[in-house]
């Protein structure tokens, strides 16, 4: 009851500042006065048919249905990761030229694995310790976030939301005036000090409303009967395996988050996407949002889809359950936009990171290959067939998805070509189940590869922050993990992602040729008459303006 009275005045508070707003455009900008990007991370593009009939009118369905639909967009790199994802979104270039290989990488020099977004001249700001030394640094290109601010001299705001700092503080880009996420130890939104040195008061205002202690304390409970999810049991033996004798969602999940911070089960939690939704209207209305004529940003980044399809996979119950509450959060979003800003003044664009793997035990059970690959079992025998056919030593210095990082400096002291040594490791690989293929670095840097499965490799691989030899897991095929669903290959499943165009002079149309996930940043900037970033190697997307 707290809780719904509480939501009832935060929306009094947003309809009556919008009523006091000017009065909107009819007729579209000669420029949007705001560009809102909402990624939805792991989501696949079959997901927007799968659940349609259970949508509402408001959300999904009204983008769609206004909008223009990129039916066939598709990343072309093979490591689908959620940070290459918005790296990729952002500049409108693959890894290979951005450089964000990965979530993490290891670093030779300094013998450490480092986060896509570390960066140790950093501190946190409000956060409960100083865990948060991040920064945009290790993007090596300019964003179209950046050369919108490089073209006005700064006139636009650039702010990005997530519950995951990665995703937050790639897509702000270099230039971004703020980048928020969520604190799991405080329940509070922080940022770094690249960006600010204290919060603003009205984000410290909002912290201290306390949004997670009331989203926490409610159980996640079915929107429907067990008859009604179009989802069934992963296992297709029953329709409601996904509640429990109480009827209550997400109990796997929160063994699945271990809960080792208390308010980490807000990342794989459908209140997780209101809380991020609930900050972002008070961003518009704080930061004043596309009240001018220079374009502001803001991106919007749903994390928790992505936490739930690994911990349930894409066939569960949990997962359908909170693509509908995120479709309810969509409509409110539209909604306050519609109020605040305007349609016709507001380019929105829908799309995610990556897409998500099949259970590879679903499969299985309806007689499809697939599997399980124990990357840990497979490096240790590398290891003791290294030390076999060299001699003892630690030949590889690191494992990190489908990524071997070599010693270098072991192989170079014992008179070894690297070459070769990348060689002989790629075939040892090659005999494990579920490996379709390994490539060293060195073929990567020697070859250039125009399509297939290689392509993909060199799309994903930078010399200096890509492993040594890179495997490709067989389709259907994922690591072992303590999730029954990943992403991280370069097959449909993983790539095929939705991008819906809505507003401002977007029309309402169905693009079937390919569409490039680097795409997105040329077009965004030839809307704005602005340069390209710097290391695009995508094109304009035609037709989707009146």
């Amino acid at each position: 009851m707290k809780l719904k009275i509480f939501c009832l005045g935060l929306l009094a508070t947003i309809f009556a500042s919008s009523a006091s707003a000017q009065k909107r455009k009819t007729i579209p900008s000669d420029k949007p006065q705001l560009i809102i990007g909402i990624v939805i991370e792991g989501m696949r593009y079959d997901y927007i048919y799968r659940y349609w009939d259970n949508f509402g009118e408001g959300g999904f369905r009204r983008l769609i249905e206004e909008g223009a639909v990129c039916r066939n967009a598709n990343y072309s790199y093979m490591l689908t990761q959620t940070s290459p994802g918005y790296a990729t979104i952002a500049t409108g270039c693959n890894p290979i030229t951005h450089g964000i290989v990965s979530n993490e990488w290891y670093m030779q020099l300094q013998e450490q694995r480092v986060g896509s977004v570390f960066d140790a001249k950093e501190k946190s700001i409000g956060a409960q310790n100083d865990s948060y030394k991040f920064s945009p640094r290790n993007i090596l290109t300019t964003t179209f976030t950046d050369e919108l601010q490089l073209f006005n001299n700064k006139r636009s705001k650039v702010i990005s939301v997530s519950l995951n700092p990665a995703s937050a503080i790639l897509a702000a880009g270099h230039m971004g005036n703020a980048a928020y996420w969520f604190d799991d130890a405080s329940g509070n939104w922080v940022t770094s000090s690249y960006y600010a040195d204290s919060l603003p008061q009205w984000l410290t205002d909002f912290n201290a409303k306390r949004f997670p202690d009331m989203y926490i304390e409610k159980d996640w409970l079915p929107m429907l009967s067990a008859d009604k999810y179009r989802a069934g049991s992963e296992k297709g033996k029953s329709r409601n395996t996904g509640f429990t004798d109480d009827h209550v969602l997400g109990k796997k999940i929160n063994s699945f988050m271990k809960k080792n911070k208390q308010y980490s089960r807000l990342k794989a939690n459908p209140s997780g996407n209101t809380l991020t939704k609930d900050l972002c209207v008070n961003v518009i209305v704080n930061e004043n949002l596309g009240q001018d004529e220079n374009t502001d940003y803001l991106n919007v980044a749903f994390t928790a889809s992505d936490y739930v399809s690994n911990a349930c996979g894409p066939n569960s119950v949990e997962l359908e359950d909170l693509y509908l509450r995120l479709d309810k959060d969509l409509e409110h979003f539209l909604q306050f936009i519609d109020e605040n800003v305007g349609k016709n003044n507001t380019l929105i664009y829908l799309t995610s990171d990556h897409g998500a793997s099949n259970n590879p035990t679903h499969l299985q059970e309806n007689n499809i290959p697939a599997g399980f690959f124990n990357a840990d079992r497979a490096v240790m025998l590398l290891g003791t067939y290294l030390n076999a056919k060299y001699d003892k030593g630690k030949w590889v210095s690191a494992y990190h998805n489908n990524q071997i990082y070599l010693n270098h400096n072991l192989i170079e002291s014992s008179g070894i070509s690297l070459q070769e040594f990348e060689n002989t490791v790629c075939s040892f690989m090659l005999q494990f189940s579920g490996v379709a293929d390994a490539v060293s670095a060195s073929t990567l840097r020697s070859t250039t590869f125009t399509n297939g499965a290689m392509a993909k490799m060199q799309n994903s691989f930078n010399p200096k922050r890509s492993g040594d030899v890179i495997i490709c897991l067989e389709p259907g095929w994922i690591e072992q993990s303590s999730g029954v669903s990943s992403s991280n290959s370069g097959y449909n499943y993983d790539t095929h992602v939705p991008l819906i165009w809505y507003g401002w002079k977007i029309k309402r149309t169905r693009i079937n040729q390919p569409v490039d996930m680097r795409d997105i940043a040329p077009t965004i900037a030839n809307f704005l008459d602005i340069p390209f970033p710097n290391g695009t190697s995508g094109n304009v997307i035609e037709g989707l303006t009146q």
